[in-house]
């Protein structure tokens, strides 16, 4: 492992308690934050190294930025080290999500909380819009993954295609532009091959089995504990099987999630458009990974379906699993899979796999742009269905004058003022309070 100063377990725990705390801003700001601290004021790794967990990370379904603390926490301390530096990333940040999931369900309907979650919509679609942009400045190096962001844009928002063969088809694109015409994925031309891997040390193989093991068990035991005591039929194990599909076949971190956590949501009943902005709003507000709304679409989800328990009661059950096996998955994918990824650090035909995955993430988040604009902007927005293609259908009329004002002033304090996300979404949410209270 290339750094010049391994931290003791005791520096590492309270690194990540600390990054968990102030881990606000989406992916991209988390990882900026674990990038200063982990590399330029720690020193624990040096800067290929850490490019290196990063791109292996974005390869995996799930939240990319959680899944990179549990690999820097596996390379300085093993198994115990990935187990603090996930959770200490995730704990505060669900903890406070499931305080604010109370206020929200509790509080709808009154005129501060409708005006809040008002301002926090406009706000929101600013967001996303601005993640959109670093992701594609990001990502998209060279012509073709140019045109696969267009075409997952198109194959999402025309075909409904699903999104899991959009990743995948567009990884295959990229691994076979390496070998053919790598420049068309931004490298240099010849570097289409593969280094040889380097060996892993002994019994990494054996130890990575049984890490499986030991997450794959870990993993399913809530949902097999509720089916047992509550039967299968059970809204807790529908949370936990939904969420565990979604945990294994969504890739690009929350943004792209929501493109099938929202139309997924809303068929299934649990959600409305509007709740699923609330929530993408409430995980913006948080420390932590973005994809916290799954616990927020958890907790209503299983409000709705309390049986003879407390509704709340079985809320807060709904939001744990939704939490659960959402992340648990993450530490399976780096105990298993990252002994083996050391060994292609350098493989060229790897990274421009992930850089076509990367440019169709890119596409279908500027898909989740537009359905979240439009649910913001317009209170009638559906899709619609022509045969095999598929669509927006807006009533014009139906534009919500405060909200389209509000989201205008977002975009200006986002890309012209240059405001941070804290910032602009406390501005939003008391602007949006005194709209409410002026119409009230």
């Amino acid at each position: 492992m290339s750094q010049t100063a391994a931290p003791n377990f005791r520096d590492l725990v309270s690194t990540f308690a600390r990054i968990g705390i102030l881990s606000f801003g989406g992916a991209a700001g988390q990882i900026a934050m674990m990038h200063r601290i982990v590399v330029d004021e720690k020193k624990w790794l040096d800067e290929p190294r850490y490019l290196h967990a990063l791109n292996y990370c974005m390869l995996l379904p799930g939240p990319e930025a959680q899944q990179l603390a549990t690999y820097i926490g596996w390379l300085t301390h093993g198994v115990r080290g990935g187990l603090a530096a996930g959770i200490l990333f995730v704990l505060p940040g669900s903890l406070i999500m499931l305080a604010l999931s109370f206020l929200y369900v509790l509080g709808t309907g009154t005129t501060l909380v409708d005006g809040i979650f008002l301002g926090i919509k406009a706000a929101v679609l600013a967001i996303v819009i601005q993640a959109l942009i670093k992701i594609a400045k990001r990502g998209l190096k060279g012509p073709l993954p140019y045109v696969l962001a267009a075409t997952a844009f198109l194959l999402i928002f025309v075909l409904d295609l699903p999104f899991p063969l959009i990743i995948l088809g567009a990884g295959v694109a990229g691994a076979v532009a390496a070998r053919l015409a790598p420049q068309l994925m931004g490298q240099a031309a010849g570097a289409g091959g593969t280094e040889p891997a380097a060996p892993l040390p002994d019994h990494a193989t054996r130890k990575a089995v049984l890490a499986a093991l030991a997450c794959l068990s870990l993993w399913w035991a809530p949902v097999l504990f509720a089916g047992l005591v509550l039967g299968f039929q059970h809204v807790l194990v529908d949370i936990g099987l939904f969420f565990s599909k979604l945990a294994v076949i969504t890739f690009g971190g929350a943004y792209a999630v929501l493109a099938y956590l929202a139309q997924a949501g809303v068929d299934m009943g649990w959600v409305t458009p509007p709740q699923m902005i609330d929530g993408l709003g409430l995980a913006e507000t948080t420390p932590g990974p973005t994809i916290l709304v799954n616990q927020f679409v958890g907790f209503l989800a299983a409000l709705r379906e309390p049986g003879s328990l407390s509704p709340l009661v079985v809320a807060s059950l709904g939001a744990g699993m939704a939490t659960w096996v959402t992340f648990a998955p993450s530490f399976l994918w780096i105990f298993a899979g990252a002994p083996f990824v050391e060994r292609l650090r350098r493989n060229a035909m790897l990274a421009a796999a992930l850089t076509g995955i990367t440019a169709a993430v890119v596409g279908v988040i500027a898909y989740v742009a537009v359905w979240f604009g439009l649910n913001v902007l317009f209170a009638s927005a559906s899709r619609t269905s022509y045969g095999w293609l598929h669509g927006l259908h807006i009533d014009p009329a139906s534009l919500d004058g405060p909200a389209a004002a509000l989201a205008g002033l977002a975009l200006v304090l986002v890309f012209a003022a240059r405001r941070g996300i804290l910032e602009t979404v406390a501005l939003m949410a008391l602007l949006g309070t005194g709209i409410r209270m002026v119409m009230a």
